[in-house]
């Protein structure tokens, strides 16, 4: 079971949102301010995060940011604002999805069931396919159909 983490500070919608991501089989974790939202994120796994903007403590934007420290998890923000600029802040800060308030429900259920279902096809973003190549970023490796290519520190900044 897919487990979301719904940070929402409105107690109406957030009701809302976990009867029925509840119904739709998804585990459920609400959080109503951007400080709870972080300690909740580092205290269990997530399969997503659905983000309002308009929070108290820490807005979610800068929720966005600590998560994304920390994290690929998918995150679609959920928000009154509706601007270009907010937008494209949270695209800049790597969100997956943006979606405006008011919303519909099986319209933002369809959005969460796409966006899990490319993050579980996906490689982990320290990694990078290409055909039988598999590069990781992280430990600076490099592999072909498998097994470990032996490259100098060069030839991997080149590749």
């Amino acid at each position: 079971m897919k487990h979301i983490l719904v940070v929402e500070d409105e107690q109406e919608i957030q009701e809302l949102l976990s009867a029925y991501l509840r119904s739709a089989g998804y585990a459920v974790t609400l959080a109503g301010n951007g400080v709870e939202a972080v300690g909740c994120f580092r205290a269990a796994p997530f399969d997503l995060v659905l983000l309002d903007i308009l929070l108290p403590k820490i807005d979610g934007f800068g929720v966005c940011e600590l998560i994304r420290r920390e994290s690929a998890v998918p995150i679609i923000m959920l928000t009154a604002l509706d601007g270009e600029d907010e937008q494209l802040r949270g695209f800049d800060l790597q969100i997956d999805d943006y979606v405006t308030k008011p919303f519909s429900m099986p319209i933002l259920l369809r959005k969460i069931a796409a966006v899990l279902r490319r993050a579980d096809g996906m490689p982990a973003p320290e990694c990078l396919r290409y055909r039988g190549l598999l590069v990781d970023l992280d430990a600076r490796e490099c592999r072909a159909d498998g097994p470990l290519l032996d490259l100098t520190p060069r030839a991997f900044d080149l590749l």
